[in-house]
Order: structure tokens, then C-alpha cells, then sequence
């Protein structure tokens, strides 16, 4: 069997050509940027002030550190200039700096007053130095300065960046096209009540929400163990789609007839049958059309497990992301499994007190149980080399809920 490494690394290196697609800046967040964009002025384009209060020039304050108030500097207004040594300005958050000054008292910091018909502001705590309180032209960057690179992710934060910049459209990743594909003629469709023999779909389901997450098309379909039925429905799905998703008919069984049909569509199979548990029976392969095709084991934690242990980071390295860094989780009891492959368990992780990711297992009723993910937000990957693992021990945690903490 391919080892679970092994079985990465041959994932790893069939990603997908993603092509580009512009769209407005709206419609951006959540796609993988595809161009570089600069500041086209400095920031901030002025010094700024950081405070409501009052600025100043701080060599030409008073000995008893009484001003006059001259004006008031507004944000979104021209600036303005501090016509005379000991006078001072209003300032509101935002605004420029007024000329002739270099530091701002807040309000909180000042005392106002009335003196023979002039506004005063007595300084109630003196600066140590110039600066106070002002945000410096070009500190944050300069203009020219990269502010986001190609193979971004286009969080909040970046969609507010790109719109600073003044960019209305961006240059992103254009999502693949998936076909998601159940077999068996024990699945009936969600609407239908089953009979003893029968159960409902839910493993497309899942992995047509997961592709939701990341913002990718899906078509759903369903095909009997039939291999005519398979071969006519994989053939026009191979047509329709960039990437296949399976889910059953990979194992050993009599109707297990997916890894045969592939072949005979001219798929070339890279792996089949992984060295873990679960998702042993697991198919990965391409045409010579650059179709990507993965055939999951159609026990719903298995396909699970293998969504996210091997299809998302792909997804995510074919749209330009980098490699996610791996999170370490602490387990809370001793686990014994005794066959020498890799074990996911399934786990329940969250943050201690101390701020330590802790791992809890919730152990199930095997692959079929898929009622157990409902009390679990991940799977701790143990290795194969290894029998005995105990409490207090660090491995890989593969979180598929990341509202962990």
C-alpha cells in the first residue's frame, strides 16, 4: 500500500492549472488574489492625527503650559497652519496635522477655559517629546511599498487594503469546476423515506458544502453499480468538470467497479489503497486531459478524513496558496492501535486555560459512524510506526472546524 506521505507528496504534485478571472471588489473576499498590488501613495499620505485634542508646537509652549486656541483642524479638510508661537489647534481624529506643529495633547489631557475673550487650553500632562500622538506620513509604508502579493487570500483586512488603493476590480484565482459523484444502489435521495435496505445521501452533501466553504462550483450526481451506468455517467462527468470527487465503489466489494471504469475511460491511476484508517481505499489519479479524479471510500468518515486530509490542501496549493503550517495538539489519554499504519482518531480540540491545544478523543463506531463528528472538530494523525501513544504527547491535528479555541 502507498504510505500516507507517500500518498501526499504524489497529490502534491498533480495540482491543478488554475486560470484567472477578474471580478469587482465586492465579490472578491474569499478568492486567492493573482496580482500584486502597491501602494500608489504613502501611509498614511499625511501625518495624521491619532487623537481628539489639540496640537502644537511643543518648543513654543508657555511656562505656565497655557495656549490660545486659534481654530480647529477637522478631518477630511484642507490643513490648516498655527499662525503664532504659544497658540495651539483643535484637532479631531483623522485630520491633518496642522503646519507649525509637531504633537497632539488629547482632550482628556487638557483643560479649557475662557480669558479675556480668547478660548485657552492649559496642559494638564507635558510630552516628554515632539510626535505625541501623530501618525507619521509614509510609516506604514511608502508608496511603491507591496502591500499584498499574488497567492493571497482575500480576507476582510486585504478587501480593505485593495480598496485604499483604489482598485474596483481585482485579478483573482477562478475556481474549478467539481463534480461530486455518489454510487451505490443502497443511497436514495435526501427527499425519500428509505426502506429497511436503504439509506439517505449525506456524503455529498458534506463535501458539497466543504467546496462551498472555499467558494467552488459543484454539480452533484448519483450512479448505480452498474458498469454501464458508471461508465456513460463518469464519461460525461469527465467532460463537464476539471475536478471528480467520488464517493464508494473504490474497495474490494463485487460492485465495486470505479477503479475498472477509470481505467478503461483512460484515467491513470496514481495510488489506490492509502496505509491508514480510515480511508484505506482510497483512488487518486488523472486523464491525459490534466482531469484530476479523486475516488474516496464511501464510509462517511473515511470520506471525511480524506476530504480533508488530502483534497483541501491540494485545493488550496493548485489556487497559489501556501503550505498551511501544521497545528500540534496535545493528547489528553492514552491511545493503543495496534496495525501498523497511520491512524486519524478522531478528536475534539481546543485550548486549555494555559493556551496548550488539547486533543480529546471520541473514538466512535468505526468509518460508518458519522453522528461521532458532531462531538469532534478534527483528526489527530498518529504514525504507523507506533503502537503506544500517550497522554501528554504532540502530533498533527487535521482540524476541520477551526472554531476550536
Amino acid at each position: 500500500m502507498t504510505t500516507t506521505q507517500q500518498a501526499t507528496q504524489i497529490v502534491i504534485n498533480h495540482l491543478a492549472a488554475l486560470s484567472t478571472a477578474t471580478v469587482p471588489l465586492e465579490a472578491a473576499v474569499g478568492k486567492v488574489l493573482q496580482e500584486t498590488l502597491l501602494a500608489d501613495r504613502d501611509f498614511p499620505p499625511f501625518d495624521r492625527v491619532s487623537m481628539d485634542g489639540i496640537a502644537y508646537k511643543i518648543a513654543d509652549v508657555p511656562a505656565n503650559k497655557v495656549l490660545v486656541v486659534d481654530d480647529v483642524q477637522f478631518a477630511g479638510a484642507a490643513q490648516k497652519t498655527l499662525q503664532s508661537p504659544g497658540h495651539c489647534i483643535e484637532v479631531m481624529t483623522g485630520a491633518m496635522l496642522p503646519a507649525h506643529t509637531n504633537t497632539v495633547t488629547r482632550y482628556e489631557d487638557v483643560e479649557f477655559f475662557e480669558e479675556q475673550g480668547y478660548r485657552k487650553a492649559r496642559l494638564l500632562v507635558m510630552p516628554e517629546q515632539a510626535g505625541q500622538n501623530i501618525h507619521t506620513k509614509g510609516i506604514d509604508r511608502q508608496a511603491g511599498d507591496i502591500l499584498l502579493e499574488a497567492g493571497t487570500l482575500l480576507n476582510p483586512a486585504a478587501i480593505a487594503v485593495a480598496a485604499t488603493v483604489g482598485k474596483t476590480h481585482l485579478t483573482v484565482s477562478k475556481p474549478l469546476s467539481f463534480g461530486i459523484i455518489s454510487t451505490g444502489n443502497e443511497l436514495v435521495d435526501v427527499q425519500a423515506t428509505p426502506e429497511p435496505y436503504q439509506i439517505r445521501k449525506s456524503n455529498v452533501y458534506a463535501l458539497q458544502a466543504a467546496l462551498r466553504q472555499m467558494d467552488m462550483p459543484v454539480e452533484l450526481y448519483h450512479f448505480e453499480d452498474m458498469q454501464d451506468v458508471l461508465r456513460k455517467g463518469l464519461s460525461q462527468a469527465l467532460q463537464q468538470h476539471e475536478v471528480l470527487i467520488l464517493s464508494g465503489g473504490v474497495s474490494k466489494g463485487k460492485a465495486d467497479y470505479v477503479p475498472q471504469v477509470l481505467e478503461e475511460l483512460g484515467a491513470h491511476q496514481l495510488f489506490h489503497r492509502v496505509q491508514q484508517r480510515p480511508g484505506k481505499p482510497f483512488w487518486f489519479g488523472h486523464t491525459p486531459e490534466g482531469k484530476v479524479v479523486f475516488a474516496l471510500p464511501g464510509n462517511p468518515v473515511s470520506t471525511f478524513l480524506c476530504f480533508y486530509r488530502y483534497v483541501k490542501p491540494w485545493l488550496m496549493r493548485s489556487m497559489g496558496l501556501p503550505e498551511a503550517r501544521q497545528t500540534m495538539a496535545v493528547l489528553t489519554e492514552d491511545v493503543i492501535f495496534d496495525p501498523p499504519i497511520t491512524y486519524f482518531l478522531q478528536v475534539h480540540v481546543r485550548s486549555s486555560e494555559q493556551g496548550i491545544v488539547q486533543a480529546y478523543p471520541h473514538h466512535g463506531h468505526g468509518s460508518g459512524d458519522f453522528t461521532n463528528l458532531l462531538l469532534c472538530n478534527g483528526f489527530l494523525e498518529l504514525p504507523a510506526d507506533r503502537q503506544t501513544f500517550r497522554k501528554g504527547e504532540k502530533y498533527p491535528v487535521i482540524l476541520f472546524d477551526n472554531d476550536y479555541i
